[in-house]
């Protein structure tokens, strides 16, 4: 599988529980933390979730 990078660019507030909780799974604990997770459909559907909060690149 292709690693990805996984950017927070938005902010959490606001967000309801099962968002946050998709933030955490992912390891993103703040604005502009980025993690490198592989690209495993379990991790895109995760991103798929939280997709109006992080940025994606290849």
């Amino acid at each position: 599988m292709a690693k990805i990078k996984i950017t927070q660019v938005k902010s959490r507030i606001g967000s309801n529980k099962r968002q946050r909780a998709t933030l955490d799974t992912l390891g993103l604990r703040r604005i502009n933390h980025t993690v490198e997770r592989e690209g495993t459909p379990d991790v895109l559907g995760m991103v798929e979730k939280v997709k109006h909060l992080v940025r994606i690149e290849q």
